[in-house]
């Protein structure tokens, strides 16, 4: 007999029918001679009830029906009289796919998440990480969809890259070199013209630089692929393998840039709301019982639109009203996710699109504002920075911090050599991206958001280690 997705069994209303279904046991209770078995196969959150008479089936079958065990089961579709459910299993005969030992690891309830990813090879057997890898399908889905009914082309870009978009050096090298034999120069630096590609490789950072090139020739296109950080950072929002969606955008302005960033994003959650709604109410309830509210609020509220200057006064200012934080937030520093969190979470109740930061921190391709006689400048809507800012727009949210990194591009070559020459760079492999400016440059501008970040949100966990199949951490590359 054909199998019937559990997610169709539990919809299906062909009472009296056959029916074949195949999957894991997630529970198994007995009560005067009946068996109740709970079964899922992944299609959905929800479990089909499987009813039957121990005296019709062999004791050794029986006991061979465990926790993790997979079944197949025929049986008849009626309409069920337990509560919470519409129909159930009569089973007629059960056949086990393969037994599970009592040594299955995640039988247990409550395991901490600490201990799941030691055995992150079965925990998306569990109702929790079900629930997240379904939403990060659809967040997937939805990333797509939402960039092709808007004209952008899905466009690939290079993984292995002798170039370092973010100029902070902290890449994975690639290399087919003998690493107990290295040929070095008369100084001891490595020579790469024996390596496969015959010069120092890496895995990419980003694909933005490349995009860039894209989005001057196709007009609007998207990345959507994996990029790698080798920074020796144990938090619960970094890892080393991550991925990214970074679209890149011919002719877009500074505004036209925010409103870019706020409708994708309130795209995105509106899908997860429309398309996950079991996931969520499953993770509202056992994980987080604000998570649907605040996605729901998301979509509610326009976006704040805060030069990087108000937000350090606002910050102060609530420093000098008893507000204490960790890391200093003067003009010129990074903000931390703390202030980040201050001002979306305590100050304005709502997501934040932060301007105009100032140059000394941000990447050398942004876009500079105008500066002023003094040497500060004036950046968007006219606020007055007391130094140079580059025309950055990052989307700060809720319980995340940063969640999208973006600017306006400086197609100017002139200007861009001068920010090269300024931070005394090493262009030697990027010369392709200086070439753009000189052959038709135009305006453009683009931003990055980290996938995993986006599904944090979506699905309310807080450590970033547990919305990836398999995390990529200092010190652990296992599965």
């Amino acid at each position: 007999m054909k199998r019937t997705k559990v997610i169709d069994a539990l919809k299906c209303t062909a009472y009296g029918n056959d029916i074949c279904v195949k999957g894991w046991v997630r529970s198994k209770r007995g009560s005067k001679g009946i068996f109740f078995i709970a079964l899922n196969d992944g299609s959905t959150i929800k479990n089909v009830q499987i009813v039957g008479d121990d005296a019709n089936f062999e004791e050794d079958t029986l006991k061979r029906i465990t926790t993790g065990a997979c079944l197949s089961v025929v049986g008849k579709l009626v309409e069920s009289p337990a509560a919470g459910q519409a129909s159930e299993i009569q089973a007629t005969s059960i056949e086990i796919l393969g037994d599970c030992d009592n040594t299955y690891p995640i039988q247990r309830k409550g395991a901490s998440w600490e201990f799941l990813r030691t055995v992150a090879h079965l925990r998306p057997r569990t109702n929790t990480f079900g629930a997240i890898l379904r939403i990060r399908h659809n967040m997937a889905m939805a990333i797509h969809t939402y960039f092709h009914e808007h004209g952008y082309f899905y466009f690939h870009t290079p993984l292995i890259t002798a170039s370092d978009c973010e100029g902070a050096g902290n890449m994975f090298q690639v290399t087919t070199k003998n690493l107990y034999d290295l040929k070095k120069d008369e100084q001891g630096k490595i020579i790469y013209d024996d390596d496969f590609f015959g010069e120092q490789t890496s895995l990419t950072v980003s694909g933005q630089l490349e995009g860039e090139l894209g989005a001057t020739a196709l007009g609007a296109i998207y990345t959507f692929g994996p990029t790698f950080r080798a920074e020796n950072s144990n938090t619960p929002r970094h890892l080393a393998e991550f991925w990214m969606i970074e679209p890149e955008v011919a002719f877009l302005d500074q505004e036209e840039l925010m409103d870019l960033e706020e409708d994708f994003i309130k795209y995105c959650v509106r899908w997860a709301l429309d398309n996950c709604k079991d996931d969520l109410e499953f993770l509202n309830k056992m994980i987080d019982k604000t998570l649907i509210e605040r996605l729901e609020g998301v979509l509610k509220e326009t976006f704040v639109r805060l030069p990087y200057t108000e937000g350090i006064n606002i910050l102060q200012e609530a420093i000098k009203n008893g507000k204490k934080f960790e890391f200093p937030c003067n003009w010129g520093d990074d903000l931390a996710s703390e202030h980040e969190r201050y001002l979306v979470e305590e100050h304005f109740k709502k997501p934040v699109i932060m301007t105009d930061y100032p140059r000394s921190f941000k990447s050398f391709y942004m876009k500079q504002n105008q500066e002023t006689a003094d040497g500060g400048s004036v950046g968007y809507k006219g606020a007055v920075a007391p130094g140079p800012t580059m025309q950055g727009t990052d989307v700060l949210f809720p319980s995340i911090g940063e969640i999208i990194g973006g600017s306006v591009r400086e197609e100017s070559y002139d200007k861009l050599m001068a920010e090269v020459k300024r931070r005394d760079m090493d262009m030697t492999h990027l010369w392709w991206y200086l070439d753009t400016r000189k052959y038709g440059s135009c305006p453009h501008a683009g931003f990055g958001l980290g996938f995993e970040r986006l599904i944090l949100f979506v699905t309310g966990m807080q450590n970033i280690r547990d919305v990836i199949p398999f995390p990529r951490t200092p010190r652990n590359a296992e599965f």
